[in-house]
């Protein structure tokens, strides 16, 4: 079922990109509100350019107070190279065992003859878990809507 607006935000526990220790959603709660995108594959035109318009604006999210993490069932090993060879300066998730994508009802189950990429997707969770913005995208061509995310930020910060 998908995720709506009101919904508490499942939680998950994913292992971060140059990191051993992995990052959990519970972890932000009381402190941070958390962007959530979760990206189809590394290495790819139109998710290279959402990560980047994303690093391009950190300063605008740290400013709203919110913790972005990226999301694809990449590697954890695949996401650390292509977060180097980018720049990207937040956190990069391994979804590599598809539970995050599936528990936000945002998997695809066939997308260019994978099976089981996540959608490209973008979640706002305040503080206390509870999900304020909630886009799934079914085009992995379109990008979510970045003003969409700063304006719900920036009404719960």
């Amino acid at each position: 079922m998908a995720i709506q607006i009101g919904d508490s935000a499942p939680d998950f526990r994913l292992a971060a990109a140059g990191s051993a220790e992995p990052i959990s959603l519970s972890s932000y709660r009381g402190e941070k509100n958390v962007v959530i995108l979760f990206f189809p594959l590394a290495w790819t035109g139109v998710c290279t350019t959402e990560m980047c318009t994303i690093r391009d604006s950190l300063g605008r999210y740290d400013e709203l107070d919110a913790q972005v993490l990226g999301i694809s069932v990449d590697s954890p090993f695949a996401l650390n190279a292509w977060s180097q060879e980018q720049g990207l300066t937040f956190p990069l998730l391994s979804d590599f065992n598809r539970e995050a994508a599936a528990s936000y009802d945002a998997l695809y189950d066939q997308l260019l003859g994978f099976k089981g990429v996540a959608k490209r997707a973008a979640f706002v969770v305040d503080r206390e878990g509870v999900v304020r913005y909630a886009e799934v995208l079914e085009k992995a061509s379109d990008l979510p809507d970045f003003t969409a995310l700063q304006e719900c930020l920036s009404a719960i910060s």
